[in-house]
């Protein structure tokens, strides 16, 4: 299949291009013509070569090809320009030394890839926020995680569990496990309570002694996601037990009759909504907060408190977060505050005591920038002083 030629007789206004889900195998060198396109998503197709006239797109800002089958990235395909790059479920095994010149860029997706080290140069991506790195081939920590990486000053979102050096202790966490196993038949489930990138939640009664009580069940849906693979996201949910500010599991589930993973966790009270959107792609790296939110200072700064608690007690688990934002924080009306969301989570290196501290401090430099969001939609952003350090 190719792409209409109709597309190109817009290459003086066409600005925004979402052509997935066809059967793309390449892209017309014409489209090099499309001065003013600056989004471009071309995800579950069938590339198997990221497109190198995509590099002469001057005004490349945000690039998207998840779900292909690609294996090269030209070091040509590359635009400079360019601040998102979504290069999640391919078969990508290296990237090319132009990476370390989209000096623009911010958020990096490559989970789900064959990469087993990464471009020498790093520390050019001055601006780089979030990077995925899950579920690819990285024999050691230190391929995945330079140090060049870790040093970046602005880098706040690190997904890297799922990785070869990484199993062990996702499989150690999992036999260390004291979660109940919760057999399927004692579960009844009711309506869908949300969707994530990684599994369905519902509602359900679990059937205890001559009672039931109202739960909720995740469903993972088995393929690679976003922040990586749904078994370290089991892994890491069991291992980072039970907190006030954690939403929490109860159980994993046992004997699912199609075979899938599933936790068991705490239904949320209905009242609890996310303190924010998550990021738009105009905002790219920041949460979206509701127009005109206002919080008293006590509630800010509950909430900063709140979180902090829960990042230090999965510090203290093994884990980093890899992805605290507003948009995995749940709250209501009243005091509830609860950290969601461990699909991005990852287990510290045992014996990288530099590189764990280094994981740790991105997960407080990401509640700094939540601190920074609560000051500017508090009554009194003084209140927040001593969390912003």
């Amino acid at each position: 299949m190719n792409l209409p030629p109709e597309v190109l007789a817009l290459a003086d206004t066409l600005q925004v291009l979402d052509v997935s889900d066809n059967a793309l195998t390449s892209l017309p060198e014409g489209l090099a013509a499309c001065s003013r396109l600056h989004t471009l998503f071309a995800s579950s197709n069938r590339f198997t070569q990221l497109p190198p006239v995509l590099g002469r797109l001057p005004a490349l800002d945000t690039l998207g090809f998840k779900a292909n089958q690609i294996a090269q990235v030209p070091a040509e395909a590359l635009a400079p320009t360019l601040r998102w790059l979504i290069l999640t479920d391919n078969r990508v095994a290296e990237l090319p030394a132009t990476l370390t010149r989209c000096t623009r860029l911010q958020k990096l997706m490559l989970a789900g890839n064959r990469l087993t080290r990464l471009p020498a140069g790093l520390e050019a991506l001055q601006r780089l926020e979030l990077i995925r790195l899950s579920a690819n081939l990285f024999a050691r920590v230190a391929d995945a995680l330079p140090l060049a990486l870790l040093g970046l000053p602005r880098l706040a979102w690190l997904a890297h569990g799922g990785n070869p050096y990484a199993l062990a202790a996702e499989a150690q966490a999992a036999r260390a496990d004291a979660t109940p196993h919760i057999a399927w038949p004692r579960l009844q489930l009711q309506g869908l309570l949300g969707e994530g990138a990684s599994g369905h939640i519902h509602a359900a009664l679990l059937a205890t002694e001559g009672a039931t009580q109202a739960v909720a069940v995740k469903l993972f849906k088995g393929a690679v996601t976003s922040d990586g693979l749904p078994a370290s996201e089991m892994a890491a949910s069991i291992a980072a037990g039970s907190h006030p500010h954690l939403v929490g599991e109860l159980g994993q589930i046992d004997g699912h009759p199609d075979g899938r993973l599933g936790l068991v966790m705490r239904r949320v009270p209905p009242q609890c909504r996310a303190l924010a959107g998550p990021p738009s792609m105009h905002s790219c790296s920041r949460d979206v907060y509701a127009p005109g939110l206002r919080l008293p200072a006590r509630r800010a700064e509950a909430i900063a408190r709140a979180v902090a608690s829960a990042l230090g007690h999965l510090h203290a688990r093994g884990l980093a977060h890899g992805d605290l934002y507003a948009h995995n924080i749940l709250v209501d009306e009243g005091q509830a505050c609860l950290l969601s969301d461990l699909g991005a989570a990852s287990f510290l290196p045992a014996d990288d005591a530099a590189r764990a501290e280094a994981l740790r401090a991105l997960d407080w430099r990401a509640h700094r920038v939540l601190v920074d969001e609560l000051a500017e939609r508090c009554d009194a952003p003084q209140a927040l002083a001593a969390w912003r350090g």
